[in-house]
């Protein structure tokens, strides 16, 4: 049986404070098995780690994470240190998915972090790396990669979670699935074609790891499909500036009543999926908490 996530709407700033830490809660009392919060510097947004240590003194029992946080925004060492006390502070709940950023999409990013596009993918696994060194050294780090060098930095808060949070992966480039099988703890895609998902799996496994299989997916529930269809449509051109028939190439989105929408997931839950991060296609957090009931009655029934 899979367990199913909700991305926390930290886009909307217009909501009170209160509000977002009761969504939070909400999702827990419905059941939702985690709670996630995105990552970017190209529109406000709450930032992700504070928020998620605001979430963690309201809830007690749902993993809290990233999908996606983007390390090349902070400092590694810096960085390390927030997660670790951030596993502290919610009792071992962190999970941290990663990834390197979007071509045309997140080099005004890097430019703003004062970080060079250039050797992204090498930076990323180096500052994982790293991460996982200084969560369990009592001594202090050294580290020598190609793109980060520190020398004897001091220890760091120590995790919960022996090791450190997991980490996972986004990403289904046959690049991204290398590095997912030889570095990280699970992997987050979000593949238009289901049909793709299960030979990515079989690669983020190849060498017998245990990856814990994810999906990222967008969804709505409406009265029909066609109702659903021209949501997704003002959402992605809302989110992305983008038309539906675009983002769809490149995205998982799915809406619809109810078992349209379990019959575009199931197909994934055949293929392997275990953990479903979902993101609900609504821009007002009035939507999407009247959708958190709806959508959990659906996955309670998968």
């Amino acid at each position: 049986m899979a367990n199913f996530g909700v991305i926390l709407p930290t886009t909307n700033t217009k909501q009170t404070p209160r509000e977002l830490v009761g969504f939070a809660v909400r999702a827990e009392d419905l059941g939702y098995d985690s709670v996630w919060v995105g990552d970017t510097l190209l529109r406000p947004v709450l930032e992700p780690l504070t928020t998620l240590a605001a979430v963690s003194s309201v809830t007690s029992r749902v993993t809290l994470g990233t999908a996606a946080l983007l390390p090349a925004f902070r400092s590694p060492v810096q960085a390390a240190q927030t997660l670790a006390s951030l596993d502290l502070l919610s009792g071992g709940r962190l999970t941290v998915t990663v990834g390197a950023g979007f071509p045309g999409r997140s080099e005004p990013e890097y430019a703003m972090s004062g970080v060079p596009w250039a050797n992204r993918f090498t930076r990323l696994d180096e500052t994982v790396r790293l991460w996982r060194r200084l969560w369990t050294s009592d001594e202090p780090v050294s580290f020598h990669g190609k793109v980060l060098r520190f020398d004897d930095v001091p220890p760091v808060a120590r995790p919960v979670q022996p090791g450190g949070p997991r980490i996972w992966l986004g990403g289904a480039t046959p690049r991204a699935l290398a590095r997912t099988a030889a570095l990280y703890d699970g992997w987050l895609p979000y593949p238009p074609n289901p049909a793709d998902y299960a030979p990515g799996l079989a690669a983020v496994r190849a060498d017998g790891r245990d990856v814990t299989a994810a999906l990222f997916a967008t969804v709505l529930i409406t009265t029909s499909a066609e109702e659903g269809q021209a949501a997704l449509a003002e959402y992605t051109q809302t989110n992305y500036g983008v038309p539906l028939e675009i983002a769809k190439t490149i995205q998982f989105l799915t809406a619809g009543p109810p078992e349209h929408v379990r019959d575009q997931l199931v197909p994934y839950l055949k293929a392997g999926a275990e953990h479903v991060v979902l993101r609900i296609a609504a821009l007002d957090i009035g939507v999407q908490r009247d959708q958190l009931a709806q959508i959990a009655e659906l996955t309670a029934r998968l």
